[in-house]
């Protein structure tokens, strides 16, 4: 498969005008060079840069790619195009699927991965998206149950959105077809133009859902946080491959207030310091994932459309303070018949409802974990049971919520008791320090 790398932008926001924006440096190397080799190391061998902004910098850096082990081409617009623009005037002459990437991305994930999994679905487009720390100025998509993209919506957004915080990671696998949609000679890009035709006209585009390093580098602050990442070893210690370190986190009582059977966006407010202990959670490299009981949908109280629009309302306003959540996984069952309005399909004894370890497992199964390095934080002695009997490596109750009211029904105790989310997210990162 080809790869495409849109390297047409300019430095101007960083303040290096004098040279195209993907040869800024980091650690030594343009952030060009890193996403070539990143390709080179998944056995993408044939690369075409599609440049602009003094274009003659990048072939003077790379010439043909032959030091580098591929073959590179090197196209430069004249005039610029936009992202689609561009790709459609190189496509014409290929007619298999091919990877694209914006050059101004640090990217470590899993290309293999990738695309295998835009080979083993049908679609048009299978897009990158994550989570990420800045979703207020970043463009956005929403997903159906089974990832396929619904709808985008582009930067900037209201402070009101209440959107998921799911990002359009600027990582994509094209198949050429989708290529008719873009006007011929006409500058066009494929968030803002594109992939919203392409889904209004029924087209399928499809979301690949990963926790792995894309971060844009387009401001100062942006490549002083990259820089920092990368020298840390947080950028390859997140692909993957690597097993990570984990914090799972009780939904209501932990990270919002206990307003018992939660129904309503109106009624989610965090506990104070929750968002800023999940932002520390993120800087130290932990995965975290809510695990959350939500029998309201057995009971008739909710819907999942409804609970869909909580969990969206939680990842934004998380998102406002600079915090997210990796996944969030919730059992809707409950096994007590005789409510007004109940659904029967969901009243049965689970292996996800906690105490049961279900919702855990099945992260373990989804994800790559270090549960060696692992933390579980909850109100309830069934959250603390869950984690433990999920081989959970640390508990803590904390005294919000629940406060533990359920102790004289389960025997497992946990690790530690402290007074909030707060309080214990700073023992697990300085923990995490310690090791």
């Amino acid at each position: 498969m080809r790869a495409v790398l849109l390297a047409g932008g300019k430095g101007t926001r960083l303040g290096k005008s004098d040279i195209p924006k993907p040869m800024v440096e980091v650690g030594g190397i343009p952030v060009l060079e890193h996403q070539i080799r990143l390709l080179k190391s998944h056995q993408f061998y044939q690369v075409t840069v599609l440049a602009s902004y003094k274009a003659e910098r990048i072939e003077e850096y790379f010439g043909d790619g032959a030091e580098l082990g591929i073959d590179l081409e090197i196209v430069t617009e004249d005039p610029p195009l936009g992202t689609a623009g561009a790709v459609k005037a190189f496509a014409k002459c290929h007619k298999d699927p091919f990877l694209v990437i914006y050059s101004d991305l640090m990217v470590d994930i899993d290309l293999t991965h990738l695309v295998e999994f835009h080979k083993s679905r049908e679609s048009l487009a299978t897009l990158v998206v994550h989570p990420n720390d800045h979703p207020l100025d970043s463009d956005l998509v929403e997903i159906d149950d089974e990832a396929f993209v619904k709808q985008f919506f582009s930067k900037p957004h209201a402070e009101s959105a209440g959107r998921r915080n799911l990002v359009n990671a600027a990582v994509y696998v094209l198949d050429p077809s989708l290529l008719e949609m873009v006007p011929e000679n006409e500058p066009s890009d494929f968030g803002r133009d594109i992939f919203p035709k392409v889904v209004k006209s029924g087209g399928k585009i499809r979301a690949y859902l990963t926790t792995e390093y894309v971060k844009d580098m387009g401001t100062r602050e942006r490549l002083a946080a990259v820089t920092r990442d990368f020298r840390a070893g947080k950028i390859s210690r997140m692909n993957r491959g690597v097993a990570r370190k984990v914090c799972f986190l009780d939904r209501d009582g932990v990270i919002n207030k206990e307003v018992g059977d939660l129904s309503r966006t109106d009624q989610l407010t965090l506990i104070p310091g929750a968002a800023t202990s999940i932002r520390k959670l993120n800087q130290n490299g932990f995965f975290v994932f809510v695990v959350t009981n939500q029998p309201a949908l057995a009971k008739g109280f909710i819907t999942l459309e409804g609970l869909s629009k909580i969990h969206a309302q939680l990842e934004w306003i998380l998102g406002l303070d600079g915090a997210f959540v990796d996944a969030i996984y919730f059992c809707p069952h409950h096994p007590d018949k005789g409510f007004s309005g109940e659904d029967k399909t969901l009243k049965r004894e689970c292996e996800c409802r906690k105490p049961a370890p279900g919702l855990i497992l099945k992260a373990l199964e989804e994800h790559n974990l270090d549960m060696e390095n692992s933390w579980l934080i909850g109100d309830r002695l069934c959250d603390i049971a869950a984690g433990q009997a999920a081989g959970v490596s640390k508990t803590i109750l904390v005294r919000t919520g629940h406060d533990g009211h359920d102790a004289d029904l389960y025997e497992e105790r946990p690790d530690f008791v402290m007074d909030s989310i707060e309080e214990a997210c700073e023992l697990i990162t300085e923990s995490s320090r310690d090791q």
